[in-house]
């Protein structure tokens, strides 16, 4: 509970005297000023409260990020494995083939050839 909440809170039940003693003396400005203070101070507590819930949000947020990491590096390790396992079969299979390194070659010569002279318009 922060100071607005409080503060609110009293205002409010402040109001709520003021407006009471307005009817009591059946003065139309002390019940007035009692509804206004009670509206004012239930404005503002509901702002504090506000700011309460924000800030416990801000609070938990790293805990709860940290937590959506850790699950997501769990559920995404078996297919990280499997990329890295697929990476070094790939790797494997072209050091031990010289035509599909020169394949390779030739396949980036002409992909760097025509992003750079490709027609323009």
């Amino acid at each position: 509970m922060n100071k607005h909440e409080v503060r609110g809170g009293v205002r409010y039940v402040g109001g709520k005297a003021e407006k009471l003693v307005g009817d009591v003396i059946d003065d139309r400005n002390w019940q007035v000023d009692g509804v206004v203070d009670q509206v004012a101070g239930a404005v503002q507590h509901t702002y504090g409260r506000a700011v309460s819930v924000a800030e416990d949000a801000i609070e938990t947020a790293p805990g709860a990020l940290r937590d959506a990491i850790d699950d997501v590096q769990v559920r995404a390790a078996p297919a990280v494995a499997a990329a890295r396992q697929g990476a070094r079969s790939l790797a494997d299979e072209i050091r031990d083939n010289p035509a599909l390194w020169a394949a390779g070659a030739a396949l980036g010569g002409y992909a760097l050839g025509w992003l750079i002279h490709r027609p323009r318009g």
